[in-house]
């Protein structure tokens, strides 16, 4: 920051769909603009290297480390939920898998102007700076997941439009992590957009019905004259605007907050998808901590920072299906992510051996759940299996998984299950297992869903109802959450958002 305190419009939020907003007003010169990062910079080896993400999810600095209520029919389980907080947000840790989504979930939404064939450019705009591609390197246990399916093209990335197994696409370049702050928030700067980081804002004020200004945790303010973009995410920018005192009463009256509007949705309906995996463990499967792979370990610093090879540019989830729990004709309502890592089960993080992991979530799930401010921050309830269909489902593609899983031919790499194995043998066992072990796959969405009724908190052209001056563009606007990971529609909703702001403003 360069010492100014006004500017035409503030971003708040350098995650993946900030970094996105931020390039659109910068390449339709809409003014000037200040991007607002809570964290660090992003220029850590961590981030670049895919396989970092093992130390960054849960790093103090650079993860917000998020914890849940204690989920009702989870047996009052607390859940982990990494959210990345530095440049580039939660795509600066995660997996960088890279799916759209199926085409319905958009028409599905049933909002004007956000129907697949609206959203179908922008998407290929996006992908026309990031260039996602077929992972490069992946271990052959994950190349062969393409024989779970017959039909299977094995050269042919997996889609949620069909039933389909094999190496996923990724944002990476040279078996690097690039992310929205590559793509979109550094050529941005090149056009004069200035970032601060290591800024956390408080709140909000209005000037009558306008937000005007930002205030800062440690006392700081800076005023906005056009307008203020929330980018924080689904638990970020609602926190925000209940620490603005927009929100439902009641809840910000129990919190000690102050009033200013009334907004009885702000917050509710959260969700993710809830998901439950499967360990393997085998001699000459996949990677671990095993005396025959020490070579590899010894090697993969060097050989990824010479070639972008090896162990170290894996992403650790390399791939993975989409199939229908029931084994019908429909489309995909699981989709698995595949891991080929011994991941430990007893609470350890690293045991020894060699093996993978696949898990099953739910692509649509039906249960929703509400984040809330209580006196000590804010309350994240995912509300899992509220609706009781969500674990029928998911019970029934977990059980499916296990016997995909048993029928694909891995050759001799196949491991034995390790890991819940002969305790879990019926589906009464399995959905008490998914109970005991569920979490979710890191893909919150719909705290500020978007809707034409007046009871959604955002308009279809992502401006906050009731405020002038405040736009919301991040995950927390989708009414429902996309049939598969949500990094590449955060990217399309906030290249969206940059114009939609650049030409309402």
């Amino acid at each position: 920051m360069t010492g100014a305190s006004r500017y035409d419009f503030v971003v708040i939020g350098a995650g993946s769909a900030g970094c996105a907003v931020a390039a659109g007003l910068a390449e339709r010169e809409a003014g000037s603009v200040l991007v607002i990062e809570a964290g660090p910079s992003d220029r850590t080896p961590l981030v670049k290297m895919p396989f970092g993400l093992v130390w960054l999810m849960g790093s103090k600095h650079r993860d917000w480390r998020f914890t849940s209520t204690p989920q009702a029919n989870l047996n009052g389980r607390q859940l982990n939920i990494p959210r990345g907080r530095m440049l580039g947000g939660s795509g600066s840790i995660n997996s960088m898998v890279w799916f759209r989504g199926r085409a319905d979930d958009f028409d599905h939404w049933s909002v004007p102007g956000w129907d697949w064939a609206d959203v179908e450019p922008a998407f290929e705009e996006v992908e026309a700076r990031l260039t996602p591609d077929r992972l490069a390197t992946p271990h052959p246990v994950t190349e062969a997941l393409s024989t779970m399916f017959r039909a299977n093209d094995p050269l042919q990335s997996p889609s949620p439009e069909r039933e389909s197994a094999g190496v996923f696409r990724y944002n990476m370049r040279g078996g690097r992590r690039w992310s929205a702050a590559d793509a979109f928030l550094r050529p941005a700067m090149a056009r004069g957009i200035e970032v601060v980081t290591g800024r956390q804002v408080a709140r909000i004020a209005l000037a009558g019905d306008r937000a005007r200004t930002v205030h800062f945790t440690d006392g700081g303010s800076v005023e906005a004259t056009r307008g203020i973009v929330l980018s924080s995410g689904s638990f970020g920018s609602t926190e925000i605007l209940l620490n603005s005192g927009i929100g439902p009463a009641g809840d910000l009256r129990a919190a000690g907050r102050d009033v200013v509007l009334d907004r009885e949705e702000v917050g509710a309906n959260l969700h993710d998808h809830p998901g439950a995996g499967i360990h393997y463990q085998g001699s000459g499967s996949g990677y671990g901590l095993d005396l025959s792979l020490a070579h590899r370990w010894a090697a993969a610093p060097l050989r990824w920072l010479v070639q972008g090879k090896g162990i170290f540019a894996s992403p650790t989830v390399e791939g993975g299906a989409f199939f229908t729990a029931d084994g019908g004709d429909g489309p995909p309502d699981i989709q698995s992510h595949f891991i080929p890592f011994l991941i430990g089960w007893q609470g350890e993080r690293y045991i020894r051996g060699r093996g993978y992991f696949a898990d099953a979530t739910l692509c649509r799930p039906k249960s929703r759940g509400r984040l809330k401010l209580g006196k000590a921050g804010i309350e994240i309830d995912f509300g899992l299996f509220n609706d009781p269909s969500d674990l029928d489902t998911l019970t029934k593609g977990w059980l499916r998984l296990r016997a995909l899983m048993e029928a694909t031919d891995f050759g001799p790499m196949k491991a034995r299950e390790a890991f819940p194995s002969a305790a879990v043998t019926t589906e009464d066992e399995a959905r008490s297992y998914i109970r005991d072990r569920c979490g979710t796959a890191y893909h919150p969405v719909g705290t500020l869903r978007m809707g034409t009724d007046g009871g959604a908190p955002v308009t279809p052209r992502l401006k906050f109802r009731g405020v002038e001056g405040l736009w919301v563009a991040d995950a927390s606007i989708m009414p429902a959450v996309t049939s598969a990971n949500t990094n590449a529609p955060s990217m399309m909703i906030g290249h969206r958002a940059g114009r939609m702001i650049a030409a309402d403003a």
